[in-house]
């Protein structure tokens, strides 16, 4: 199997945990292995070789794709899995490295208890009983200060394990307690301890439409505040443009939780398809020169109803086109209100360099507008041969566009709103909290729409300071 640049995740809070179980799910068909960890193409191997122990695994959701014959599943494995040899006669496993945590039990229960139970390491599940109530200073303060350290002996114990440690992920939600304030502390606590590697978020944002509790703008902003600092890339997922991908394109009637987990493995899978030094590239051509510009939008292509797949042709040009629009997006922001500063793009199946490369040149040149002049070949297009399961092509696309602005204002107005009344802030600062931590926390987040503002508009401005310096040479 090829070397792999290994990489650590951490999901934590419910939310984190339940798009974690769908992620994990996701690479699972993607590498052909099955929910104990055991490669379908080895149980295959050992049927033809005729042993007496028949691989009688009964397979879920999107393992039953799984084809179990192709060598090339297993490759780029080792990014997310431990392989584990097993005694003579028993199979290789691959084991997650992962971290599942959450300051209440009932979520780790239940995925301990749930298909993949038998995936992840004892050892690897870490939880609380008290719960953090929503409260992002619980998170931050009390009741997650006291399980960090328990989290970074296992995460250390991990990392000591790898070869070449790419970095962390994060999955965890911006509106509640724990995924945000202990999903904050984690953040600045990696940051210390590993301060050469990458540090990636996947983060939920609350959405006026899909909000469960008052105080969401509350955590997120406080959050936000932490991943300016922390983060490198911060990839923004929102339920509201999840509910409606699933409402309006996959034709769910009642959209659940389950259904809006499953969208955005999708397009994060497609990173781990390609090799680690093109991983790297995208990732170089996501960041600008201002590192606080480091929040991205996800697209992926196709979104189709279920009942049409076989009536589904995509060509390259609709693939592209789909990726920059909103009905594709993860978060609910219009792209065509604000420009692109960078893209990474990765198509997946049989797909040739140069189709693709032009689709690309195309669609900037027939939206050039959208696109910023100042930053050349701000678009990178990764290819992988491998098609996504299920599926015999597919794009996925990260965007750093000035449109993600709209996420952070309109969040902005929320938190301003609530915090000129000083509404609810009592629950924050019983936990040890300074009123003056949310008054910072508001000014980053103008300063960082400020910086996207501007971002935006840089274009006309160095044209007038052009159009000076020509009339002062006349």
């Amino acid at each position: 199997m090829p070397t792999s640049r290994e990489i650590i995740n951490v999901q934590v809070g419910q939310a984190g945990n339940q798009v974690g179980e769908a992620f994990w799910q996701m690479l699972l068909a993607e590498h052909g292995i099955d929910h104990s960890g055991v490669s379908i193409i080895f149980n295959v191997f050992r049927h033809v070789q005729g042993t007496r122990r028949l691989f009688t695994s009964v397979h879920s959701g999107p393992l039953q794709t799984y084809t179990g014959t192709d060598p090339l599943e297993l490759q780029r494995a080792g990014t997310y899995f431990t392989e584990v040899t097993g005694a003579s006669g028993n199979a290789t496993r691959f084991v997650p490295r992962s971290v599942q945590v959450d300051l209440e039990a009932g979520v780790c229960n239940k995925l301990r208890s749930g298909v993949l139970g038998n995936l992840f390491r004892p050892d690897t599940y870490l939880s609380a009983e008290s719960g953090a109530g929503n409260n992002w200073a619980k998170g931050y303060y009390t009741e997650g200060a006291e399980l960090v350290d328990s989290i970074l002996d296992i995460i250390r114990r991990q990392a000591e394990g790898c070869d070449a440690l790419q970095g962390f992920q994060i999955l965890h939600s911006l509106g509640g307690g724990t995924g945000a304030g202990l999903g904050s502390l984690m953040l600045s606590k990696l940051r210390e301890e590993f301060p050469d590697r990458m540090m990636a978020t996947f983060s939920i944002l609350p959405s006026p439409k899909v909000s469960e509790t008052v105080v969401e703008p509350y955590n997120a902003l406080l959050s936000v505040h932490q991943l300016v600092d922390s983060s490198d890339l911060t990839i923004c997922i929102d339920n509201e443009a999840l509910y409606d991908i699933c409402m309006r394109t996959l034709k769910v009637p009642a959209p659940n939780f389950e259904n809006l987990n499953d969208r955005p493995p999708e397009a994060w899978n497609e990173f781990d398809s390609i090799s680690p030094r093109k991983s790297l590239s995208c990732m170089n051509t996501l960041k600008l020169m201002s590192i606080q510009l480091h929040f991205l939008m996800p697209s992926y292509a196709p979104f189709y109803d279920p009942k049409a797949k076989h009536f589904e042709k995509n060509s390259v040009p609709e693939l592209t086109k789909a990726l920059f629009d909103r009905k594709n997006l993860l978060v609910a922001c219009d792209p065509r209100f604000g420009r692109y500063l960078t893209a990474a793009i990765i198509f997946r199946g049989d797909i040739s360099s140069r189709e693709a490369e032009v689709a690309v040149h195309d669609l900037q040149l027939k939206n050039s507008q959208h696109f910023v002049e100042w930053i050349p070949d701000n678009v990178s297009v990764s290819l992988v041969s491998v098609p996504p399961v299920g599926q015999t092509q597919s794009a996925t696309a990260l965007s750093n566009s000035t449109a993600i602005q709209e996420l952070f204002t309109r969040t902005l107005e929320s938190f301003s709103a609530m915090f000129k009344r000083k509404a609810f802030l009592h629950w924050y600062t019983g936990e040890g909290m300074d009123i003056m931590e949310f008054s910072e926390a508001e000014n980053n987040t103008r300063d960082l729409i400020s910086e996207y503002q501007q971002y935006q508009e840089a274009t006309v401005e160095e044209e007038e300071f052009g159009e000076e310096e020509s009339a002062e040479e006349q």
